[in-house]
């Protein structure tokens, strides 16, 4: 027979969860938290998983909700625990992934009184959160009225906002009191109607015509078939330009898809002809910082940015916020406006085809580094992988080769290190499909207790990419001239490697120190095994950073090379 948590809050929690379809839970171990765990995993239309860092379960939790497309619950115990989930609910914020935290408290009355795992939690999250919850206790009065009233406003608003909301839980003791049957829970009021569709004001639909050079640039986007078939339409008598980026999941072959490789190539004295009239963004955080730097410098005349929840004035030139989904914008104006072909298109194209010929003909002899590495994955992943990208060196090489149709990801939220290795092992623990995840080895290293957890599915692939150190740090202008500080303190130079990890967390382990050998481990890394695999690719004794500062050197016009 089964045993339930006799708190009622727990078991109104429980049931408003059920009812709004969230069906999965991460928790962590603590004994506040009690209550929660012990109901949640008794109810059988939960799935419950148990991570014990904190930090990393709720990075686990997200990569779960970018695959479910639905809340992903939180459960931890009082005191510092809740405070390690904090950078995910950050990355979730920024991204509009939505989680549902229950954080488990201590008696209102106890907080400052210096009791164990006793903090102030109530409004914990309060600047990264789309909603701050606090329930009643259930020997309080009230409870029975207002706690179910404040669930259902939170779980509504997590959907609404598509973000972490969050709910603390002051619990007396004692909490293992335990119940073999279940109350009966009145039903919700229904829901108010969704408001209408919204409707193009005319005065947009008399700007893009008046626009002769328009550019819509992609920032971070989850895979929207029907987006990509509208800008396909757009791009089919180029009547505007789409930059897009490899975790845009835009892929078309007249899509620009490589910005900084273009920006490289483009003259800086012509550089005004490439200033679109109107600049339409979709999306979010955008990994290129060249294109942020043209486009602030260059100063378009007109901006739009088409999103329901945020609008950043990124370029500092906004002219018009449009809170609604790029779809439906992209289809209303595709059914009426003319879309004539523009010379802009041609342009860049031009741009385009002088930049992708010496980037195909450097590529051609670059020898093995990390540029390599990521010249031979779209030729050796298999089409069916969904791929996650850590941040720092490994997005920066991604957006500079063809992925296709593959799904990408990468946390831009806030574009930290710290739970790229979690979120993908999240997102392969709810994925149908198998996963690959790419990261250089300071973010593997940071984030090793992303291994740490039993649901690893044995097709899941890590290639990590491992140069010494913060290779980025040698690439990107500024922290080469700190040289007192650079190798300990900035690129943290080291001698480690991942063979030890993988053998305490049970993955298969392999290692390339040569293209030979990297050759020929990729060609049998994909085929199917009893554990999931970690290959590890040592470039530390190759000079990454030259490379790749000849690569962009190679890119640019005479007049830039002066």
């Amino acid at each position: 027979m089964k045993q339930y948590s006799q708190k009622r809050t727990v078991q109104q929690l429980a049931h408003e969860a059920e009812v709004a379809g969230i069906t999965h839970f991460i928790i962590s171990p603590g004994s506040r938290n009690a209550p929660l765990a012990i109901h949640f995993s008794a109810i059988d239309a939960f799935h419950c998983y148990s991570i014990v860092d904190e930090r990393s379960a709720a990075f686990v939790a997200l990569g779960m909700a970018k695959v479910l497309k639905k809340p992903v619950g939180l459960i931890c115990t009082s005191g510092s625990a809740a405070v390690n989930y904090y950078p995910a609910i950050t990355e979730a914020f920024y991204q509009n992934v939505p989680l549902l935290i229950l954080t488990a408290d201590r008696p209102v009355d106890f907080v400052d009184l210096f009791d164990g795992q006793t903090i102030r939690q109530k409004d914990l999250y309060s600047q990264h959160c789309y909603g701050d919850f606090e329930l009643l206790q259930d020997e309080q009065d009230a409870a029975r009225e207002a706690n179910p009233v404040t669930i259902r406003k939170a779980i509504q608003k997590c959907f609404a906002k598509q973000g972490p909301v969050h709910i603390n839980i002051p619990l007396a003791e004692p909490l293992y009191e335990l119940t073999s049957e279940l109350p009966a829970f009145a039903p919700a009021a229904p829901e108010k109607a969704a408001p209408a569709a919204e409707v193009l004001p005319s005065d947009i639909l008399q700007d893009w015509p008046a626009s002769g050079r328009v550019l819509i640039l992609c920032g971070t986007l989850d895979p929207h078939p029907e987006l990509l078939r509208q800008l396909g339409f757009l791009v089919q008598n180029h009547s505007a330009v789409v930059l897009t980026e490899v975790n845009s999941n835009l892929y078309h072959p007249k899509f620009f898809a490589h910005t900084d490789r273009y920006l490289e190539a483009m003259d800086a004295a012509s550089e005004n002809t490439y200033t679109p009239d109107l600049l339409i963004t979709i999306g979010q955080n955008v990994v290129s910082k060249k294109i942020k730097q043209f486009l602030r410098r260059v100063r378009p005349a007109k901006h739009w940015h088409i999103d329901p929840h945020w609008q950043p004035d990124t370029y500092h030139v906004l002219s018009r916020e449009i809170r609604m989904d790029a779809e439906a914008f992209f289809k209303q104006l595709i059914q009426q406006l003319p879309l004539d072909p523009s010379p802009y298109y041609n342009l860049w194209n031009e741009l385009r085809q002088e930049a992708d010929g010496k980037h195909d003909q450097y590529i051609r002899t670059v020898p093995f580094s990390d540029l390599y590495l990521f010249s031979v994955l779209p030729k050796t992943v298999p089409e069916d992988y969904v791929i996650h990208f850590s941040n720092s060196s490994a997005i920066r090489y991604a957006q500079l080769f063809d992925f296709g149709a593959r799904k990408i990801f990468c946390n831009r939220g806030t574009s930290g290190i710290d739970g790229c290795t979690s979120t993908a092992m999240g997102y392969a623990m709810a994925s149908k499909v198998p996963v690959l995840l790419v990261t250089g080895e300071l973010s593997f290293f940071y984030d090793i207790n992303g291994l740490w957890n039993q649901y690893i599915p044995p097709y899941t692939r890590i290639i990590v990419f491992n140069n010494g150190g913060g290779d980025i740090f040698r690439i990107i202008p500024g922290p080469s001239e700190a040289k007192n500080a650079l190798e300990e303190f900035i690129a943290t130079t080291h001698h480690r490697t991942a063979e030890p990890l993988a053998k305490a967390f049970g993955f298969e382990y392999s290692a390339a120190n040569d293209e030979s050998t990297l050759d020929r481990m990729l060609a049998n890394f994909f085929q199917p095994s009893a554990r999931p695999k970690i290959l590890e690719v040592n470039t530390a004794s190759v000079e990454n950073s030259e490379y790749l500062k000849q690569y962009f050197r190679m890119l640019r016009p005479t007049s830039k090379t002066k």
